[in-house]
C-alpha cells in the first residue's frame, strides 16, 4: 500500500510542478500538466523505468477517467441558455462549420497523404475537430470578455462544435447493437427527467454540510458513463449532454459549481492530463516531425479557411471576426479525449496518439497566441469603450 501513496505523492508532485510552470508562463494549467506528463514519462522512463510513474495502473485511470468525465460535464454546465437562445442560429452555424471542415480535412490528409487507416483517419478527423472550450472560456475570463455577449457567443459556437465531435465519436466508433439501443433510450428519459428533477431534488434535500449535490451530480455521471461503456461507447459522451440539460439549473449555482471545480482540477484533471501526456511517445515524434506538421497544417488551415467568412457573415469584422475564428481554432480537451479513446480501443497506435496529441496541444497555444498578441478586440473589453470609429470597427 505504501507504494500508493508515494506514486500518489509522486502524481501531486507533477500537477505542483505543472500549476507553477501555468503560472510563470501564463498558459492553460492543462496543457502544462500534458507538457509536463510527456516530460515526467520520458525522464522517469530513463532513469528509473517506464512503469514507475504508474500511468497504466487501474487506480490511475479511473481518477483520471473520473476528471474527464467531470471536466466534460462542467464544459456543458457552462452554457449560458439565455446567449444561446438569442444567438442559437449564430452559434449553429459556426459551430457546424467549426466542426464539419476540419473533421473532413484532417481525415482526407491522414487518409490521402499519410496513409492511415479508413478508421485511424477518421480518428483523427474527430480529434482534430475539436474546440477547446476549456481554453477558451479560461482567456474571455481572464479578459473579461465572458460578460460580453461576443465572448458569451463564442463559447455557445463552441458547445455546438464540441457536441459535433462528442456526436461523432459515438455514432462513428460505438458498435449499434441491442445495447446501443438501451444506451439511447434510457439517455433520452434521463436527459429529459433531470431538469425536472435535479431543481426540486435540491432544493427539497440540498444545502446540507454532506455535499448531497455533489454526491447526486456524480451519481448521475457515473450511472450513465457505465451504461455508455457497457454499450460500447465512451463514458464521457453522456456527461456533456448531462452538463448541457443541468445548464439553467446546476449551472447558475455558482458555490456548487465552485466546489465542482475545486474537487476537479484540484485533484481529478491533473491525473487525466499527466496521465495523457505520459503516453505521448517523443521518440516517435523525433522520427516522423512532418507527420505532427502536417496535421497541425490541416487542423488550423480546414478551421480558419471556411470559418473567417462564415464569422464575418455574422458582422464580426476586423479584429472580432479573427480572434472569433482564432478561438474557435483552438483543440485541448475534447481532442485528448478522442484521441485517448481511439488508444484505448485500438483504433491507432501509440505512435499515432503521440502526433495526435502533440497536434492537440499546439493547436491549444498556437492560435490563442496569436489572437492575444495581434487581434484582441480591445474596444470590448470591459471599461475600455472605443474611441474613434476606426477603433470600433476594428
Amino acid at each position: 500500500m505504501e507504494q500508493v501513496w508515494l506514486v500518489a505523492a509522486l502524481w501531486l508532485v507533477l500537477a505542483l510542478v505543472a500549476t507553477l510552470l501555468s503560472i510563470w508562463f501564463r498558459i492553460s494549467t492543462a496543457l502544462s500538466e500534458i507538457v509536463v506528463g510527456t516530460v515526467a514519462q520520458l525522464i522517469i522512463g530513463a532513469v528509473i523505468g517506464t512503469q514507475a510513474l504508474g500511468a497504466t495502473s487501474q487506480w490511475i485511470a479511473f481518477l483520471a477517467g473520473t476528471g474527464a468525465i467531470v471536466l466534460t460535464f462542467l464544459a456543458g454546465a457552462e452554457l449560458d441558455p439565455a446567449i444561446f437562445r438569442t444567438k442559437w442560429k449564430e452559434a449553429f452555424v459556426v459551430g457546424l462549420v467549426g466542426f464539419f471542415a476540419p473533421f473532413l480535412g484532417a481525415a482526407a490528409v491522414a487518409h490521402f497523404v499519410l496513409r492511415w487507416t479508413i478508421m485511424s483517419s477518421w480518428l483523427a478527423g474527430v480529434a482534430l475537430s475539436t474546440t477547446s472550450v476549456a481554453v477558451v472560456y479560461s482567456v474571455m475570463l481572464e479578459f473579461g470578455l465572458n460578460q460580453t455577449d461576443f465572448g458569451k457567443g463564442i463559447l455557445a459556437a463552441c458547445f455546438v462544435n464540441d457536441l459535433g465531435t462528442v456526436i461523432a465519436l459515438g455514432l462513428i466508433f460505438s458498435p449499434f447493437t441491442t445495447r446501443t439501443l438501451i444506451f439511447v433510450l434510457v439517455s433520452v428519459v434521463v436527459f429529459a427527467i433531470l431538469p425536472f428533477l435535479t431543481p426540486w431534488f435540491f432544493e427539497r434535500y440540498g444545502g446540507r454540510v454532506s455535499e448531497l449535490e455533489t454526491k447526486y451530480i456524480l451519481f448521475a455521471l457515473f450511472a450513465m458513463g457505465g451504461l455508455a461503456a457497457w454499450a460500447g461507447s465512451e463514458a464521457v459522451l453522456p456527461a456533456y449532454i448531462i452538463g448541457m440539460v443541468l445548464a439553467g439549473t446546476v449551472g447558475k449555482d455558482h458555490a456548487l459549481i465552485r466546489r465542482l471545480r475545486t474537487l476537479t482540477f484540484g485533484l481529478l484533471t491533473p491525473f487525466y492530463f499527466i496521465r495523457a501526456g505520459s503516453l505521448v511517445s517523443v521518440p516517435a515524434l523525433i522520427a516522423a516531425p512532418l507527420v505532427f506538421v502536417a496535421l497541425l497544417a490541416a487542423k488550423m488551415f480546414s478551421k480558419m479557411v471556411p470559418l473567417v467568412p462564415t464569422v464575418r457573415a455574422f458582422n464580426y469584422l476586423g479584429h472580432e471576426g479573427m480572434y472569433y475564428s482564432l478561438m474557435m481554432s483552438t483543440g485541448l480537451t475534447f481532442g485528448t479525449i478522442s484521441a485517448l479513446f481511439g488508444l484505448n480501443h485500438q483504433i491507432i497506435t501509440q505512435t499515432q496518439y503521440s502526433h495526435l496529441v502533440a497536434t492537440v496541444i499546439a493547436s491549444a497555444v498556437v492560435p490563442t497566441a496569436i489572437a492575444n498578441a495581434y487581434f484582441m478586440p480591445k474596444h470590448l473589453l470591459p471599461g475600455i469603450p472605443p474611441t474613434t470609429p476606426e477603433a470600433a470597427e476594428a
